[in-house]
């Protein structure tokens, strides 16, 4: 399996530093609005990266952040006339509803900033007592120039960022290139005590600590947006490693922008949607396979035409596991030497899904597989299928579909009616349909309907479906 490392800038085999486990840190976002577009991207992209490692039979020990103290979260608080701990819980929630709408597993651990504060300021002294870190006037700085390796991650020189870095005169640090790690309390700020006095943390040390804590010196996977390269995840480096005196990850994995309308998502070009805005008029999975449609690591272009035509593609995938479905619950037997036969003819889709995805998590490529194995479904499985074949195809499809995160069959979420209930009614509508009880016929299907089943007549005979 290729994975692409931002770090070296090339594919590598992937060999994790403990066989047959996985430690994937992941940057979460930061909780004092509703997560957006582009925040749904990480999400759905690492949330799978972390399936088909477990579907290759890893142990993955998945953590994902939620920063809960920040300017922002404070300055919504404030607003409000509330502590900024009522607003970062009530969007960790949003935040959570959003990620199971789109199917995201659920995080082997998500740590919040204001609940490590302890082991924060402990990294922080041990930056001090190293040498790479410095106390003025009760705030901590990171000293860039202290770590020979600063840059490595993003490529950037640090003499051309200083040359070209704007610095206030009364600015107390040593060097424009460095960077917070403690900052003093304000009024009407949340703080806590430390050896450098009341304050809070800065940005960039959290990841560092949390990833140590949950995960060890050295992980496996760092992954996040491409926008926190630098200087994000090129000051973790700088931090962790400083602090611990090893490698922090062995492998870089950051996802490409969502564009809108081919331009980039801005507050200030009126383009910028939330995840819960797009939702009221998209349903969540459209939203996944969009997302799951191009590679990661490319630019992505959100648009209605996209969405559109991402939501039939969907449903293409949906309908043909249908079928599946209903010729298994009327098919008998097992396989003849013909269906036999076929269905190692169909283990080939399997392979192609597997070829993309050890090729750098190559999602359009593995949906292709899934489009093959849904268009063999539709011209080999007919009423004549054996039960033993037709359900074999249908596992090899959910299979695949499960790696990302699709969901290729209706939930029963809105119907007040049970399965029995329902073929109990298909069953009196198919008998009036033989004695010309249109009338009848017709009242059963609105009662259907109006319980949130939709019914079909095939020539194989009724299917039924979860509005």
């Amino acid at each position: 399996m290729l994975v692409y490392n931002s770090l070296t800038k090339k594919k590598e085999e992937f060999v994790p530093l403990e066989e047959g486990k996985v430690k994937m840190y992941v940057c979460g976002p930061t909780v004092y609005d509703y997560i957006h577009i582009g925040n749904a991207r990480p999400y759905v992209i690492f949330d799978t990266i972390r399936r088909y490692l477990e579907y290759k039979g890893y142990e993955v020990n998945y953590v994902q952040n939620f920063t809960d103290v920040d300017d922002k979260i404070i300055k919504k608080a404030n607003a409000e006339g509330v502590d900024s701990k009522v607003i970062s819980e009530r969007y960790i929630a949003e935040a959570k509803k959003d990620a199971e709408g789109l199917n995201v597993e659920v995080a082997t651990k998500n740590p919040k900033v204001t609940e490590e504060i302890p082991e924060i300021i402990e990294m922080i002294q041990t930056l001090i007592d190293k040498g790479y870190a410095y106390e003025v006037n009760g705030s901590v700085f990171y000293s860039t120039k202290s770590f020979d390796g600063y840059g490595k991650l993003s490529g950037k020189n640090i003499d051309d960022l200083e040359a070209g870095a704007r610095v206030a005169v009364d600015d107390a640090k040593k060097s424009p290139m460095d960077f917070v790690l403690w900052k003093p309390k304000k009024d009407g700020e949340p703080y806590w005590t430390s050896p450098w006095g009341d304050g809070r943390p800065g940005w960039h040390i959290e990841c560092s600590v949390m990833a140590k804590k949950y995960l060890g010196d050295t992980i496996d996977i760092h992954a996040g947006g491409e926008d926190l390269i630098f200087p994000h995840h090129e000051n973790e480096i700088a931090q962790s490693e400083a602090a611990n005196g090893k490698p922090f990850a062995k492998y870089w994995l950051h996802n490409g922008f969502i564009n809108v309308d081919n331009k980039k998502m801005s507050k200030s070009l009126g383009n910028f949607f939330t995840l819960r805005e797009i939702t009221a008029h998209i349903p969540y999975d459209v939203v996944r396979f969009f997302i799951l449609s191009g590679h990661y690591r490319s630019p992505i272009n959100f648009s209605s035409e996209l969405m559109e035509a991402a939501g039939a593609g969907l449903d293409r995938i949906k309908n043909s596991y249908k079928s599946l479905l209903f010729f298994e619950s009327k098919a008998t037997g097992e396989m003849n030497e013909k269906e036999k036969e076929l269905n190692l003819e169909a283990d080939k889709f399997k392979l192609d899904f597997e070829k993309a995805m050890d090729n750098d998590f190559n999602t359009a490529d593995a949906i292709t597989a899934i489009f093959e194995i849904s268009r063999f479904a539709n011209t080999n499985v007919n009423e004549n299928s054996s039960k033993e074949f037709v359900t074999s195809i249908r596992e090899k499809f959910l299979e695949l579909c499960n790696v990302l995160g699709i969901i290729p069959f209706e939930e029963n979420k809105n119907s007040s009616i049970s399965e029995e209930e329902i073929q109990k009614l298909i069953d009196e509508r198919t008998a009036a349909k033989k004695e010309k009880n249109f009338a009848r016929a017709d009242e059963i299907r609105e009662e259907l309907l109006s319980k949130g089943v939709v019914i079909e007549d095939t020539r194989a005979g009724v299917r039924w479906s979860y509005k």
